[in-house]
């Protein structure tokens, strides 16, 4: 989908994509703060590579957004939505030949992939830092240089997957919610499949789910792929544990959960076929705003909550992010910046945050006082999504390396082979060492 969004454009807006937009406004806490002075170029026009939505609003305000930008400053924006995975060739192909979009609205490591490629943005975050109550620790970690002040690009917002459940059916299992204990869990998991709703976890090539679940794994029993210098850190007790616990899970999941596609979980829940999953707000979304009183009768029954913690001093979970970044070949780049800066204030963010119903969560900490996060107590635990230690080559610097482990599911297919019987624990340990070292080097 690719809008052109200029001055005299009309934007309509289908029914119900602004479900949001009905909540009461809910002042947003901000200190008064001079903008940093930029000025944009004569006649810049503008284009914004970003990923596509999964639930509608995410588009649909975002372009009424620019839309408002086009007409206070006169700057046409042209928006390029790209389907998820196939986001990252879009930005390689951008930065390795200098062509491409003005504003390129990427996931959280590749600020870091092309810090080289970027123009700093400091200014601008140091300000809305300033503004909004400042950033949470997520949002530092993919938009700051490793261990600098320095900002590479602007956090946008994050999405997270906690655990989505039945809650009729985990109280008929014998628990009035997710049990923070891993043991307990577990037995939780045992307890479903039993009265024949059982759980449902990917260890398949997914995207995002099967990371998502293999990361809670490993960082739940106080594992990590690397530590702080960069080097790779797998081999401990604590990844034999959660080898252990992966093959144990295994056996309390709904069948075919090794072939499992990004989407193949939400059609297991709202179908009734599994009574606990992992996933971001969209499954509860589908079913609250759907036209069907079933589904609207499973959203009654929905819950959320944090995956149990285990040795984890937070919930370990982390967030997909995306960051809106600079790149050096723009011939407008002040524009460019005066795009990112207006879409985060509050006129334009805060309806943004609000109309996704908690699919995006807030990188900056006055945005936690949204009206979006009092409308519905079910979405609460979603708006916390960025404040956590945890991301995607944790304990480490966020490096190419990280991404290739990341891209290669060497951590997904390490618990994999466990799980299905392919391997044991040890061995499959060996293996992911092997396989990571061939990025860390």
């Amino acid at each position: 989908m690719q809008p052109i969004i200029g001055r005299r454009q009309a934007m309509g807006l289908a029914a119900g994509m602004l479900a949001g937009a009905a909540l009461p406004a809910r002042a947003i806490p901000m200190a008064d703060v001079p903008p940093p002075r930029i000025a944009p170029e004569a006649g810049a026009r503008l284009r914004v590579l970003r990923p596509a939505k999964y639930i509608d609003p995410d588009e649909a305000v975002f372009n009424q957004n620019t839309r408002r930008f086009t007409e206070q400053t006169g700057i046409e924006v042209r928006i390029d939505y790209v389907n998820w995975p196939d986001m990252p060739v879009q930005v390689a192909v951008a930065f390795n030949t200098g062509k491409g979009a003005d504003v390129l609205i990427g996931f959280g490591a590749d600020a870091h992939i092309y810090a080289d490629k970027l123009l700093e943005v400091s200014d601008l975050a140091e300000y809305l830092g300033a503004k909004y109550g400042g950033w949470y620790d997520l949002a530092k970690v993919y938009g700051q240089r490793w261990q600098s002040s320095a900002w590479l690009g602007l956090p946008m917002g994050g999405t997270t997957g906690p655990a989505v459940y039945r809650r009729s059916w985990v109280k008929e299992a014998g628990f009035d919610g997710i049990p923070n204990d891993l043991g307990e869990f577990l037995r939780l998991c045992q307890q479903l499949k039993r009265i024949g709703h059982p759980c449902g976890f990917p260890l398949s090539h997914a995207p995002g789910d099967a990371p998502g679940y293999a990361n809670w794994l490993l960082w739940s029993h106080g594992g990590k792929l690397v530590d702080e210098a960069g080097k790779i850190a797998l081999d401990t007790p604590a990844t034999l544990r959660a080898l252990e616990y992966a093959r144990a899970m295994q056996e309390t999941m709904i069948p075919g959960t090794m072939g499992w596609s990004g989407v193949s979980n939400n059609r297991a829940f709202i179908g009734g076929e599994i009574g606990l999953t992992q996933n971001g707000v969209s499954v509860y979304y589908s079913l609250k705003t759907s036209t069907d009183p079933a589904q609207n009768a499973i959203a009654a029954d929905t819950e959320h909550a944090e995956m149990p913690h285990g040795a984890a001093g937070k919930a370990p979970e982390t967030a997909l992010t995306l960051v809106g970044m600079v790149p050096r070949y723009t011939a407008v780049p002040n524009a460019a910046k005066a795009y990112l800066r207006f879409m985060m204030e509050a006129e334009q963010y805060d309806p943004w945050l609000t109309g996704c119903l908690g699919y995006w969560s807030q990188p900056l900490k006055a945005y936690g006082e949204s009206a979006v996060w009092a409308s519905d107590p079910k979405l609460a635990v979603y708006r916390s999504a960025m404040d956590t230690p945890f991301y995607e080559g944790y304990a480490g610097p966020i490096t190419p390396a990280a991404g290739a482990v990341a891209e290669n599911w060497v951590l997904v297919d390490m618990f994999a082979r466990v799980a299905t019987g392919e391997s044991r624990p040890a061995d499959s340990l060996r293996e992911a060492v092997r396989a990571a070292r061939r990025w860390y080097r």
